[in-house]
């Protein structure tokens, strides 16, 4: 196991943290702020305002978001526009925006902070791999799959509105899965038993205690809380704090890590019923109405409900097996070629593309599922990720306009720790790394096309 304190590790996360972030700076030099409603959010707040001022045309000097979908016009008594609008989104990214938008006002560049934030997203998976019995290399090349060889690549470079939101859940998912690691040794030693209030010193969880609860777990569930507060699904790997954690026994892991899930998602519930009138924003019902008959293309159904089981077999096929356009018709007699947006030989889909195809070394955690039901770390995080899956892709919407699948970022810390247990495990190395090579390259493709796209 690769020492999680070491200097000479230390150093090699903080060249981790450096080389990614050198990378999604260059991925992406031409930063524009074209979809930065939480930039518009947080100045609405400073304003005093739970709407954001919309619609508003750009001047020579000052930015305009009169463009902007996902906002709902505030409208006055007589349903005459107020000039004011409201958006859907978690206001965690908005919150993470606020002393740069006190500073920098609207011209705050959201998508170059994506940037920091998903390099520091990267360091953080460094660190939480360190909790759990692994080589070094496998250590290091798990870390670097996530950070170049899944969608969290793409999203972190391009940083507009949807993409910030996963980028800033996905780090805090990561820290609340570490505090739990920490919290619970044998989870990552491969000592998985209960204490259940046996004194045996050898399965004791260590560590002081409140109330009979592990401060860390409750710092763990905190984490969590806040992660959703940017991506709501997340809250769905819930169940893994119940199976991994301090306390000794799940009762007691999932009373301390429920009480600090509970703080900030009971501020955002607040949030909504101030602002709104409502727990839960109407605002996607508004959008759900206006999206189902403007994009007839993307088959929504309008006498479904927004979050409907039939659309799950509607979207499993998407996540599962969509594929890239191969050879598609060329313009203006173009000749074929890699990059060639008028006659490529493939290129990607903007609803989507497979999640398997798109980062191959996901398999990998395919080899962890030999300890469901066996561990606990391994089936919290199996849970984790099918739950969430699955109340993602009962969505209407599966991440439209994106390279791959983007709602695999609310799963990956999950999935992350299942692919480096069964990288670690197998006695065919090679092909796990070449695995992860690959997804890379196949990262980097889509890097590429997704701005000579303009998406």
């Amino acid at each position: 196991m690769d020492p999680p304190s070491s200097r000479a590790t230390v150093w090699t996360g903080l060249l981790i943290f450096a080389v990614i972030l050198a990378i999604y700076i260059v991925s992406n030099f031409d930063r524009v702020n074209f979809y930065n409603h939480f930039v518009w959010q947080a100045s609405a707040w400073l304003e005093g305002q739970a709407g954001i001022r919309f619609p508003v045309t750009a001047t020579a000097t000052s930015p305009g978001n009169d463009y902007f979908q996902d906002v709902q016009p505030i409208l006055d008594a007589a349903g005459d526009a107020t000039g004011r609008g409201l958006i859907p989104f978690p206001p965690l990214p908005a919150v993470v925006l606020l002393p740069f938008v006190a500073l920098f006002g609207l011209t705050t560049n959201a998508q170059l902070i994506a940037t920091f934030i998903g390099a520091i997203d990267v360091g953080l998976a460094f660190w939480m791999l360190g909790r759990l019995p692994l080589d070094r290399r496998v250590r290091i090349a798990t870390t670097i799959f996530l950070g170049l060889g899944t969608v969290l690549w793409y999203a972190a470079e391009l940083g507009s509105t949807w993409f910030l939101a996963h980028v800033v859940a996905v780090g805090l998912t990561l820290a609340a899965i570490s505090i739990a690691l920490d919290a619970d040794p044998r989870a990552a030693s491969g000592q998985d038993s209960e204490d259940d209030g046996d004194t045996n010193p050898v399965t004791l969880d260590p560590g002081p205690r409140f109330l009979g609860l592990d401060p860390r777990q409750f710092l763990a569930g905190l984490l969590f809380g806040l992660a959703c507060t940017s991506r709501l699904t997340v809250i769905f790997g819930a169940p893994f704090f119940v199976l991994v954690g301090g306390g000794g026994s799940w009762p007691r892991r999932a009373i301390a890590a429920g009480l600090g899930t509970a703080i900030p998602v009971g501020a955002f519930l607040a949030y909504n019923l101030v602002t709104t009138g409502h727990l839960m924003t109407p605002v996607y019902d508004y959008l759900y109405g206006l999206e189902t008959g403007a994009y007839p293309q993307l088959n929504y159904h309008a006498d479904w409900a927004i979050e409907d089981p039939r659309y799950l077999l509607q979207n499993l096929p998407l996540m599962v097996g969509g594929l890239p356009d191969i050879l598609p018709p060329c313009k203006d007699d173009a000749a074929r070629a890699l990059f060639s947006v008028t006659c490529p030989l493939v290129a990607p889909r903007d609803v989507g593309m497979s999640l398997f195809l798109t980062s191959p070394a996901w398999l990998l955690g395919f080899l962890s599922l030999r300890w469901w039901g066996i561990d606990r770390l391994v089936t919290g995080c199996v849970i984790a990720v099918v739950a969430i899956a699955t109340v993602n892709l009962m969505h209407f919407s599966q991440g439209w306009v994106q390279f791959g699948y983007r709602f695999s970022n609310d799963f990956a810390p999950f999935a992350l720790v299942l692919v480096a247990l069964g990288l670690q495990a197998t006695r065919r190395r090679g092909i796990g790394y070449a695995l992860i090579g690959l997804s890379v390259a196949i990262n980097l493709w889509g890097v590429i096309w997704g701005h000579l796209f303009g998406w």
